[in-house]
């Protein structure tokens, strides 16, 4: 096994802990975790890392962002499963109606029920990801987890992203489509003397998706689908809303950032969501990282992979927006 020389793999860790999602724990939501599970591929606190080595080393390899020495396939394997948000996607996947997750404050014993059912005993990951079951000497089954389940996970992303056959485009390959309807605006910023004519943006790489212009409404409702292409290597989608002038040039009414990880990551982990009933798949969290008012939830609904977002406006006075994303693989 090889170990990164000269730090560099510790940068790449600090720098995949800088992440959003990264800066809370995985299992518990407590703030500035210092602490990750190689194996597994997530960040964790000092509380939850405790449960974690009670596991063993065969379900969660713990080690410490700042103090272990880490190999290069530990930091690749970090790196290609992406943080908390990718993993809790599948992890969390299946949490049952009345579960909840432990907060900050949660005992001992409600971290290790809760963490033991996410990973030891995956309670709540999709049923084709789960490894399978072996009979050993005694005639008790237990998971066979030789092999790490998120390396399971990660050619899961692999194998749905290759049989997607991206198209290229130019130079730019894409990978799907990201429906987006613009649902409405509420307590919107004024702009004009007494009013606003409020129009959205969407811009992702170099694209950039319009809605119309609603006249003098401080409460717009556009019920309007926008379209964009998403690039192979993609970021997050920049959202403004402006005030249309037509003397001067338009004012910006508020912004912000959307992340379409969680969305894109839940939805190819489940491949063909024609085969699964309606159920929720994968959650975008609010924190104070994000415009989020409330955690947004990704569900397949009739067949399609969906997700209801509500924002609140940033570098703004006032606005909220809500939206629904709606994410199209290429096939279809």
């Amino acid at each position: 096994m090889s170990y990164s020389k000269s730090g560099s793999g510790k940068r790449r860790i600090r720098d995949l802990l800088n992440q959003s999602d990264n800066r809370v724990c995985a299992d518990c939501g407590a703030p500035d975790p210092k602490w990750a599970s190689a194996n597994i591929g997530v960040f964790i606190c000092l509380k939850c890392c405790g449960v974690h080595r009670s596991l063993g080393t065969h379900i969660s390899k713990v080690l410490s962002v700042t103090l272990d020495e880490w190999s290069d396939e530990e930091v690749d394997s970090m790196i290609e499963i992406g943080g908390n948000a990718s993993a809790n996607s599948i992890y969390e996947a299946f949490i049952p109606e009345g579960s909840s997750k432990p907060g900050p404050d949660a005992s001992h014993d409600q971290r290790m029920r809760f963490i033991r059912s996410k990973y030891e005993h995956q309670e709540f990951l999709k049923p084709s990801l789960r490894i399978t079951s072996v009979r050993g000497s005694s005639t008790k089954s237990t998971p066979y987890l030789s092999s790490s389940i998120s390396k399971k996970i990660i050619d899961s992303f692999r194998t749905n992203s290759s049989s997607q056959q991206p198209q290229l485009e130019g130079m730019v390959e894409f990978i799907g489509l990201l429906k987006v309807t613009i649902k409405k605006g509420t307590n919107l910023a004024v702009r004009d003397m007494m009013s606003s004519d409020p129009y959205v943006v969407l811009t992702l790489g170099q694209q950039k998706a319009q809605s119309t212009v609603v006249k003098s409404n401080l409460n717009p409702v556009w019920n309007e689908e926008l379209m964009l292409s998403v690039p192979h290597n993609y970021g997050s989608v920049k959202l403004q809303v402006f005030d249309y002038d037509t003397f001067s040039a338009d004012d910006i009414m508020g912004e912000a950032e959307i992340d379409i990880q969680p969305l894109i990551t839940s939805a190819m982990a489940f491949g063909d969501p024609e085969m699964f009933g309606d159920m929720q798949i994968g959650k975008w969290l609010k924190s104070h990282d994000n415009a989020l008012i409330e955690d947004s939830i990704i569900n397949i609904a009739d067949g399609k992979v969906k997700q209801e977002v509500q924002i609140k406006l940033q570098n703004v006075e006032s606005g909220e927006l809500e939206l629904e994303m709606e994410w199209l693989p290429l096939d279809q």
